[in-house]
């Protein structure tokens, strides 16, 4: 039985806070592989500049590719139109029965998981692993656990906070000036973003 970690997001682009983010999953939690899983629309917030399902693919295989234990996934790319995580879990459920999923996630997107569709659902197939951005974050994240989520069947890790915060907003924003931004991104997916013309206005 294998220990997966899950990490979705709009990924645009990714970034190495995302790869810290995943490193450190790995290593805190045993994981035996981390699946990047870019989504076609997110259901939760509009991304402003959105780069096409084919280049955050693209972008997101690149940065993995220096790491055997990471992978990526179009499952939601394939699935096209909102993507919700009840239903990615249910697929990835099916394909990998006998191992445990983590769901990889920060502080926002864990102090609304009860609002989220199906939450039942999301706990039933996944053990959920938060990533607070500080001390008053964890303390807030584990009363809302303990409050709200373990109630509706939750199984909850929650982690420090060691990785480092990068803004995909940022990046966008000065994606023209290489000596802000180069060292926030995979070198190749910097040159992946210069070659294919992303994000520029």
């Amino acid at each position: 039985m294998k220990k997966i970690g899950i990490l979705g997001g709009t990924f645009n682009p990714i970034h190495n806070g995302h790869i810290q983010l995943a490193r450190y999953c790995q290593n805190k939690l045993g994981l035996d592989k981390v699946i990047f899983i870019p989504t076609y629309t997110p259901p939760h917030k509009a991304s402003v500049n959105l780069a096409d399902s084919s280049h955050r693919i693209s972008m997101c295989k690149t940065a993995v590719l220096p790491d055997n234990n990471f992978e990526v996934s179009d499952i939601e790319i394939r699935r096209k139109g909102k993507s919700y995580t009840f239903e990615t879990l249910n697929s990835l459920k099916e394909l990998f029965p006998e191992d445990t999923l983590y769901l990889i996630m920060g502080a926002d997107m864990f102090l609304t998981l009860a609002d989220w569709k199906n939450p039942k659902v999301i706990f039933k197939n996944a053990i959920i692993a938060a990533i607070p951005r500080n001390d008053s974050d964890k303390s807030d994240m584990t009363d809302y656990y303990n409050r709200v989520l373990k109630p509706l069947g939750a199984n909850a890790v929650i982690l420090d906070n060691p990785v480092e915060q990068v803004s995909s907003t940022y990046i966008r924003d000065n994606i023209d000036k290489p000596e802000l931004v180069s060292n926030l991104l995979d070198k190749n997916v910097y040159e992946y973003i210069a070659k294919n013309n992303i994000y520029r206005k």
